[in-house]
Formats: C-alpha cells, sequence, structure tokens
C-alpha cells in the first residue's frame, strides 16, 4: 500500500483522481490490488493535500460501483461457459450453484448488500449473480446502496485520521496478511483434493 500511495503521490491536478478511478476500474477485470487498498490510498492522498478529499469520495464510488458492474457482466456473459470448464466445474458444481441461486432468491438483497463488506467473497457473489442473470438494476441497487456507506467511510475516515498513518498502515498490513494466509490455503486445499482424486481415480482403475 505504501507503494502505491508513493506512486500516487508523484500526481498533481486531476492525475491522482483518474488513477484512483482506473484501478478500481480495473479491479473489476482482475487487477491483483484489493479494492479496499486502492480507497485507502485515495483518502491518504486527500490526507496529504494532492486531492479534495469529497471528490475523491466521489471518484471511489464511481470507480468502485463501474468495476462491480464489469465482475456482475462477466458472470452474466461468460458465467455458464467458465461453470463448464474443468476447474470452475470443481469450484462451483451445478449443485452448488443451484443452491446459491436458491440463497440468492431467497435473500439475494441482503446478500449483495452484505458482499461489499466481505473482500473475499465480494467478487465471486457479484460474478455468480451475474451468472444467474439477478436483474442488473437489484443487484446495482443494493451494491450501490453499501457503497455510499463504505466508500465514504474508509475514504474519509483514513483522512481524518491521517496523522495515525502508521496505525493504518499496520492494519492494512495486517488485512494483507489475512488476505494471502486465506488464498494460500484455498490453492493448497485444492491442490490437495485434485492429488487425492487422482489416487483415488488410479485406484478404480487397476
Amino acid at each position: 500500500m505504501e507503494a502505491l500511495v508513493d506512486f500516487l503521490l508523484n500526481f498533481q491536478g486531476p492525475t491522482p483522481y483518474l488513477l484512483v478511478f482506473g484501478i478500481l476500474v480495473a479491479c473489476g477485470i482482475g487487477l491483483p490490488i484489493p479494492e479496499d487498498i486502492t480507497l485507502f490510498a485515495a483518502g491518504l492522498l486527500a490526507y496529504y493535500g494532492n486531492a479534495d478529499v469529497y471528490l475523491m469520495i466521489l471518484i471511489g464510488l464511481l470507480g468502485v460501483i463501474l468495476g462491480d458492474s464489469i465482475i456482475f457482466y462477466l458472470g452474466a456473459r461468460f458465467g455458464r461457459r467458465l461453470t463448464k470448464k474443468w476447474f470452475f466445474s470443481k469450484v462451483l458444481p451445478p449443485d452448488r450453484l443451484a443452491a446459491v441461486q436458491t440463497r440468492i432468491h431467497n435473500q439475494g438483497n441482503k446478500l449483495i448488500f452484505m458482499a461489499r463488506f466481505m473482500p473475499g467473497l465480494r467478487a465471486p457473489i457479484y460474478f455468480t449473480c451475474g451468472t444467474l442473470h439477478i436483474p442488473y438494476r437489484k443487484f446495482i441497487l443494493f451494491d450501490g446502496l453499501a457503497a455510499l456507506i463504505s466508500v465514504p467511510a474508509i475514504v474519509y475516515l483514513v483522512y481524518y485520521f491521517g496523522s495515525e498513518l502508521d496505525r493504518v498502515i499496520q492494519v492494512i498490513r495486517k488485512v494483507q496478511h489475512g488476505i494471502l494466509i486465506v488464498i494460500f490455503a484455498i490453492i493448497l486445499l485444492a491442490v490437495t483434493r485434485w492429488i487425492l482424486e487422482r489416487k483415488k481415480q488410479r485406484h478404480q482403475k487397476s
């Protein structure tokens, strides 16, 4: 995160706004930078005087909503096709997809709203909403309502408590480490299951 802030601090005028907006949108197409970290950086830019905090909040909202819409569109356009691929069929088999569909239909509004506050599940839920062809107006309504809470809260709180920069960075590092641990655990679990399935198939053939 420090590297991102240092990079953005090199620019003045409208450039920081454009970069933050571009990074948030790119998160919707797989840019490996956590969305919340970018919003933290936006708040710090405002604290350092390189941006207006209220304009940065607006830019953050637009970037987040557009990025989420891209994830939703990818699910709507390619989701069904991807779930038939080997990897995606293991992660989201037809029975699980049906269960998720039932859950979204039963508590879809709540799930879409809460997904914004669940970084590890946010993109998969949005992608699944698109795959299940949830009406976009419904998706953007509840995602937008959640973004109206989370984006101003992150940007303005970081701006307001900018003097506690070291403490903020420590918290961010813990979050980043937690995300890495979760990703590593998921990969390890997937590899282990694949190895066990291969061994089982070999035993069945023999």
